[in-house]
């Protein structure tokens, strides 16, 4: 058994009279978890030493004035898609370790991927777990002893019934479709159901503190997934603007929606109106003091609309599916009670630290937790200097699967990372992140002992947790791997030697 069973919460309900604090005096915790929003994709600068780690032309003064009254955190990570990333926030644990590495639909059963079209290519993929587990301990089940009650509101995609694992108020099992209504008249009032979203978070919140309860609500909003919507009066307001109007001018096409450039930067700015309403609501009802609120974003993506900026590129390799930089490290604030204000942490930090961190606030005991791979981030939060052992603490990203991506699987430890393609198993990759975030220059042969220790470590993990890994595949032909359509990206985008070349919208 890889995680708690849930018949194990009950005897958490001991660290209640533990934590000495009175339901009333408890924190509250807002979590705004958003869909595919670039670590570049605001007008904060996620880190001051890497150049266009953020999107002037957007406006977000709802999240700007979080991050002045909050932490803003350069190194924080991910998963490489959404619906893996949205299971090691509910249990604590990495993908390697809950089995859950991709959205996979019907697949077969075992480790092994063997379907037709997987029969030829290099390497035999693995299967995935199909669900969030059931015995899987998950926030609201860690909190409900201490006196929360909990909500999740928008996007669950975990393939279970969220009232199943401890929420109160959800909206079911819900997946990317309804996200993007197709009603005209919805996505004109409603864009990206954010609006909605919002309402009811809100009504939950008040509720909550009519009843004098602690509250864990999860807002996990639809946008900035692809699917572009948002208020017209906003998408005229950048249509408008000098760099659009160029860029229209320049463009030999009618530009639609899915690529209109003015749309996604509307879905942003009408995505920071409903964040501030959530802050307007919890200073309205007096507890703006006494809750944590978090912005985080589930993987990372890749924009174009950088490139409408002069001199703007993309300052990270690959996007969303990868496990390059560009896929899993995402932009994230929190603001609190006993958050540091206006203040930076560069440590890397993982959203399956977030389950012992909201367990912390709570007055509960991280320490009680068991098989996860997170860490509390509580007294970090409030100031205090994190030790080596956390700085260089192993982060691990696994996706052993063909689909957008060809499989591979990474390990961070501080400033520094493995790469590993299982196609390629004798090409080592290392990158030095703090001389190069682009991951552009693979120094492995440099400090091949330092590689040895870190794919050691990060295979020994895989062992520990039974992740699956691929094999290789005895039927492999080359002339039908190249008629794959992704096959010229695999190419770009797998293990190399040296420098890779730059492509045309990086750095």
């Amino acid at each position: 058994m890889k995680i708690l069973k849930k018949t194990t919460v009950f005897m958490m309900a001991c660290m209640v009279a533990a934590s000495g604090i009175a339901a009333q005096q408890k924190p509250n915790i807002v979590l705004l978890y958003l869909d595919d929003w670039a670590w570049n994709g605001s007008p904060i600068s996620m880190d001051e030493s890497v150049e266009n780690s953020f999107m002037p032309i957007l406006e977000m003064p709802n999240l700007e004035n979080l991050a002045k009254e909050g932490m803003k955190f350069s190194n924080a990570y991910g998963a490489h898609q959404c619906a893996p990333a949205r299971v090691s926030v509910q249990t604590g644990q990495s993908c390697p370790r809950s089995g859950y590495t991709l959205v996979l639909g019907k697949q077969p059963e075992g480790d092994y991927d063997t379907r037709r079209q997987y029969q030829n290519l290099p390497v035999v993929p693995n299967t995935a777990a199909p669900s969030l587990a059931s015995d899987a301990l998950t926030i609201p089940e860690a909190l409900k002893p201490l006196g929360y009650v909990s909500a999740h509101i928008g996007k669950w995609h975990m393939y279970t019934d969220p009232g199943a694992e401890g929420y109160v108020l959800h909206d079911g099992e819900t997946d990317n479709k309804p996200g993007t209504p197709k009603d005209p008249e919805v996505y004109a009032t409603d864009p990206k159901l954010m609006f909605s979203i919002t309402e009811k978070a809100i009504g939950f919140i008040e509720d909550q503190v009519k009843a004098g309860n602690p509250f864990y609500c999860q807002i996990s909003h639809y946008a900035m997934h692809e699917g572009r919507q948002c208020l017209e009066e906003t998408r005229e307001k950048y249509a408008n603007h000098p760099l659009l109007k160029e860029y229209y001018k320049k463009s030999r096409k009618k530009i639609q929606m899915r690529n209109d450039p003015a749309a996604w930067l509307g879905m942003g700015e009408d995505l920071d109106g409903r964040i501030g309403a959530v802050l307007d609501k919890l200073k309205e009802l007096g507890i703006e003091d006494n809750t944590y609120v978090v912005v985080v974003s589930d993987n990372g993506y890749r924009h174009d609309t950088l490139q409408l900026t002069p001199g703007l590129k993309q300052p990270l390799h690959g996007h969303k599916w990868w496990a390059w930089q560009g896929g899993v490290r995402v932009p994230m604030i929190v603001k609190g009670p006993t958050v540091k204000k206006n203040a930076v942490f560069k440590g890397n930090v993982a959203n399956y630290d977030f389950l012992p961190t909201f367990l912390e606030w709570a007055g509960g005991d991280p320490s009680s937790l068991r098989d996860i791979d997170g860490v509390s981030l509580a007294k970090y939060m409030s100031g205090q200097k994190p030790d080596e052992n956390f700085l260089n603490r192993n982060l691990y990203f696994h996706v052993p699967h063909y689909r957008e991506e060809i499989p591979h699987s990474a390990i961070i430890s501080g400033d520094t990372k493995v790469m590993h393609f299982y196609e390629s198993p004798d090409i080592p990759m290392m990158f030095d992140l703090s001389k190069d975030p682009g991951e552009v220059s693979n120094v492995a042969k440099q400090y091949p002992e330092t590689h040895k220790r870190l794919f050691g470590e990060m295979m020994n993990y895989f062992g520990e947790v039974g992740a699956r890994l691929p094999k290789k595949n005895p039927d492999y032909d080359p002339e039908v791997y190249k008629m794959l359509k992704n096959y010229d990206k695999f190419m770009k985008w797998g293990a190399f030697e040296g420098k890779r070349p730059l492509e045309d919208d990086e750095i």
